[in-house]
């Protein structure tokens, strides 16, 4: 099943305004062994594609993780709380390097959060949702 863009309009503006706020996120992959790995990141979400993106380094264990899936993609979750409002997304990541994807990663992280720092080896880990659960 893929979440649609109707389907997180359907959410609501409380559920698209949580996901422009200044709230840092988890990621959730899984290692080879299938236990998870948890960290940090910052995400963005593009409510008419039902995409969600994080910006990371390519030599990162979360984009390893994610290439290692290969290209069907690795399941993965981001989640975000702020006291009792919380969301959490799932979907199909894969790891797009082409400079047309970072910079538009880029772009999009800086809007919800700030310009990042300069790194040659970023890449975006694109997720295509599947699920969406939470408060908001």
């Amino acid at each position: 099943m893929t979440v649609t863009p109707a389907d997180l309009h359907a959410r609501g503006e409380e559920f698209a305004q949580f996901w422009s706020e200044y709230h840092l996120c988890t990621l959730t992959t899984l290692r080879r062994d299938g236990s998870p790995h948890v960290v940090p990141v910052g995400v963005t979400l593009d409510l008419g594609t039902a995409i969600a993106r994080v910006i990371t380094s390519g030599t990162s264990a979360k984009a390893r993780q994610v290439r290692a899936a290969g290209e069907g993609g690795a399941r993965v979750a981001v989640s975000q709380v702020d006291r009792g409002r919380w969301s959490t997304l799932e979907g199909l990541a894969v790891v797009r390097d082409d400079p047309e994807s970072v910079a538009d990663g880029e772009r999009r992280y800086a809007q919800r959060y700030r310009v990042p720092r300069e790194n040659p080896r970023r890449v975006v880990l694109e997720i295509a949702l599947t699920r969406v659960m939470g408060s908001r």
